[in-house]
């Protein structure tokens, strides 16, 4: 009887916390499955009171992102009915009463964010792992005073020193370029990347990399052979940590940049159309800059569940 109680128990904890965890993601998805239906729908479905649930989806969102239109007088828009050579996104700006006039600017910015968030990522990631492995293996002097003052960088919240690094970019000729956020993006990473990577390292046993030290190997083969493929979990939860940070950040973003090297997060929330803000724009803009790092989550999900390969190493 007792026997049977228990497993009823653990059922119904096991049902207690499954149910938990598909309201968490429930909740969690509620925007993301908003900004996508927004992203679909038409003006009028956007703005309508109460909110429209049902709706027939349109492109006039994607249009609005990727291009720039002008109002049509009725004339104009009767000229353009009669064209034959029309574009499917001239066909939906048309449907609206509009014209294009040319290529917006999200393009760049989807790009210049790519180059700036990649770049920096593999310079934090490639030197947090490299200073990460000297502060585990080596005995530096004041070395708990160094880890701190690392650490430490990371407690200063960005926007704060926004505008001394402002200053200082516009003499030194980084202001509005993809080097200098590249820069920026990589100093305030590394202190993340070092942390997290020498929580990694630590935990693979040194003996390994003195029998390979025996056998003929290396500093930097043991290193290369033994660590780096025994800490590849780490790399991977640190370079999604810091991809998030860069691809997301919006102060430095707004203030280091205006045309040239402007990312993408400071410009969606920017975009207007020819009746105010375009909302179904703004979430399309928002839906195409989350697919890029949805994407390398999933690429690295076995990486991330760090339980799977921790523990796993025996000394």
């Amino acid at each position: 009887m007792a026997k049977v109680t228990n497993e009823t128990q653990t059922r119904v904890v096991t049902a207690g916390r499954a149910l938990l965890a598909v309201s968490l993601c429930v909740l969690y998805l509620i925007p993301v499955v908003w900004m996508f239906s927004t992203a679909f729908k038409p003006r009028k479905a956007i703005i309508s009171v109460p909110p429209q649930i049902f709706f027939t989806p349109t492109l006039e969102g994607f249009v609005g992102l990727f291009y720039k239109r002008s109002t049509l007088t009725p004339a104009q828009m009767e000229q353009y009915r009669q064209r034959t050579d029309l574009t499917w996104a001239e066909k939906v700006a048309l449907e609206q009463g509009l014209a294009i006039t040319r290529q917006s600017d999200y393009v760049g910015q989807l790009r210049n964010s790519l180059i700036i968030a990649g770049g920096s990522t593999v310079l934090a990631v490639v030197m947090g792992v490299l200073s990460a492995y000297a502060f585990s293996r080596f005995r530096i002097k004041g070395q708990a005073d160094l880890e701190f003052f690392i650490l430490s960088t990371r407690m200063l919240p960005p926007v704060v020193v926004t505008i001394p690094i402002f200053l200082m970019y516009r003499k030194l000729g980084l202001y509005d370029t993809h080097f200098g956020l590249i820069i920026l993006y990589t100093v305030f990473n590394l202190s993340l990347s070092v942390w997290l990577l020498k929580g990694f390292i630590d935990e693979i046993p040194k003996e390994y990399e003195e029998a390979a030290l025996i056998d003929g190997y290396s500093r930097l083969q043991a290193f290369w052979k033994i660590v780096l493929p025994q800490a590849i979990t780490g790399i991977a939860a640190t370079t999604v940590f810091c991809l998030i940070f860069a691809w997301n950040e919006y102060a430095f973003a707004l203030m280091l940049t205006s045309n040239r090297a402007r990312t993408a997060p400071p410009s969606i929330p920017s975009v207007i159309g020819t009746s105010g803000v375009d909302w179904a724009a703004i979430a399309a803009g928002s839906l195409l800059f989350l697919i890029p790092v949805a994407i390398v989550v999933f690429a690295m999900r076995r990486y991330l569940l760090r339980g799977i390969t921790f523990g796993a190493i025996r000394q």
